[in-house]
């Protein structure tokens, strides 16, 4: 089992449930902005929110920022030590630097120091675009190998200055590559892994990559807490990371809808109807599982496992509710019903 490291309320490792992280894409000096978007992230699942810090006015922010933010608060360093500082005086529960790009081995005791002293845990991180000059040299380009052993070595620093509340994370926008060196890691160390795909993309691709990506990792049992990184509102990140951690049964998402892939059995538009069933479950609070099928062969039999759903034939679907029918709707009324009988269980929960 890993260590288990403590961030505000959270606890990383140590056997606790896989935490999802994102991070602000605000100026961290704007504070209104900042905090809300991190209301709507705790709204839509996030646990721990990371903002940057490139300058003394965004760590005067974060000081507010810390205060009125729901949930725990990570400030992500770069280059100047000092910011580490200033970040972890102003409250910060965590701090991300990447040891080799913060400088002499003086200023990261510095920063270790003010961390021992605030009681501040730090994630090590390390990236495909970061990683010492001479560990390329040695593998010839960025490696599996490279990163893991650029990670491990930074550890090390920060053991040897007798710190042990550490993070590490060391990804790549390179599935395969992040895959291997998350896992000479994870065997290299006890160390709880923060995890995700950089740089994955827009959401259509970047999807795809962080599901392949952080799901492999999670199904041999290596990630403690993640990051999905999609070129999108970062709500959309938490939304999905909910939905991934749910498909791997990890999670169960309070509102988890199943339908078929449709063929030439279906008679009605069930992609409007599911993708209309997915808008309205945020009305709902759960836990539910709805069942959208497109026809009587994929219906409440095949769906059994639903605590609702529909079966639908031609223009018409069969509202089911525990494997057992309950009415017929027309097709039109097939997104308003369904919804309704969700929120009517609901209540008898």
């Amino acid at each position: 089992m890993k260590k288990s490291v403590q961030v505000g309320n959270i606890t990383i490792g140590g056997g606790a449930p896989v935490s999802i992280q994102s991070m602000c894409n605000t100026k961290t000096a704007d504070v209104k902005a900042s905090l809300e978007q991190i209301r709507r992230l705790e709204e839509a699942g996030c646990e721990i929110i990371r903002l940057t810090v490139p300058d003394m006015e965004s760590a005067a922010a974060l000081k507010e920022i810390k205060q009125k933010a729901p949930i725990p608060v990570v400030a992500d360093i770069h280059f100047d030590y000092r910011l580490a500082i200033a970040a972890m005086d102003a409250g910060a529960d965590k701090i991300r630097i990447n040891p080799g790009n913060i400088g002499s081995e003086e200023k990261v005791k510095a920063v270790v120091d003010k961390a021992k002293q605030c009681h501040v845990p730090i994630r090590v991180g390390v990236n495909s675009g970061s990683l010492e000059r001479d560990i390329l040299e040695k593998y010839g380009n960025v490696t599996a190998q490279g990163l893991a052993e650029s990670a491990l070595r930074n550890v090390q620093l920060l053991e040897r200055f007798d710190f042990d509340d550490i993070v590490i994370s060391l990804k790549a926008s390179d599935v395969q590559m992040n895959y291997d060196a998350y896992k000479i890691v994870d065997a290299a160390c006890d160390r709880p892994l923060h995890i995700g795909v950089t740089e994955a993309g827009t959401p259509s691709m970047g999807k795809i990559k962080s599901a392949a990506g952080i799901g492999a990792l999670l199904l041999e049992g290596i990630g403690d807490t993640l990051r999905v990184s999609l070129t999108a509102d970062p709500v959309e990140e938490v939304i999905f990371a909910k939905s991934l951690l749910a498909a791997l049964g990890i999670r169960r998402n309070n509102v988890e809808i199943v339908s078929c892939p449709t063929c030439g059995r279906t008679e009605v538009d069930l992609e409007r109807i599911a993708e209309g069933v997915e808008r309205r479950a945020a009305e709902l609070t759960g836990p539910i599982k709805i069942a959208v099928m497109g026809c009587a062969v994929n219906g409440p039999g095949e769906a059994k496992g639903a605590d609702i759903g529909v079966a639908c034939g031609k223009g018409e679907g069969l509202l089911f509710a525990d494997g057992q029918i309950i009415r017929k709707v027309k097709e039109e009324d097939i997104i308003d019903e369904l919804i309704r009988l969700a929120k009517t269980k609901d209540k008898k929960e």
